[in-house]
């Protein structure tokens, strides 16, 4: 089993959320090809601003891949602005393990996280990636902070 961390935004994380679904652009081809089923994915959102307050990164879910990598042209995904029309058409279909009903703040888990090497620049290690693997230990940490919630 691998583990994954997803990048994505709040509106696509709900979407994966109530369709159950996960979604990448047709560059991130190499890397949704490693996802086969019984992997787990951990799904990040970068920091928001809504109504004047700061929305900060968080990790709002974890799922169970369920099935091979897909290809579906349907827009469910809403596409960032600099992304144009991007319709996100290489899926996976997931089921729900946990749904934070808080999420999970990102940046306190960032010193205890393997993957990040950089703690000081730790977005160099999410930025322009659709998603990418983690280690058992740091999935193993994102749940224990689920649980002191």
């Amino acid at each position: 089993m691998t583990y994954w961390l997803a990048i994505s935004n709040r509106e696509n994380s709900d979407v994966s959320i109530q369709k159950n679904i996960w979604g990448v652009p047709k560059r991130y081809i190499n890397t949704i090809q490693r996802v086969k089923p019984g992997d787990t994915i951990c799904m990040y959102v970068g920091q928001k601003t809504v109504d004047k307050e700061i929305l900060p990164p968080a990790i709002t879910s974890v799922f169970e891949v369920i099935s091979p990598m897909y290809e579906d042209s349907s827009a469910i995904f809403t596409s960032p602005p600099k992304l144009g029309n991007e319709v996100f058409p290489l899926r996976v279909k997931l089921k729900p393990a946990k749904i934070f009903k808080k999420p999970i703040e990102f940046k306190p888990l960032i010193p205890k996280l393997q993957f990040i090497t950089n703690k000081k620049m730790w977005s160099g290690h999410i930025r322009g990636q659709a998603m990418r693997e983690i280690p058992e230990n740091d999935f193993q940490t994102i749940m224990s902070a689920a649980e002191n919630e």
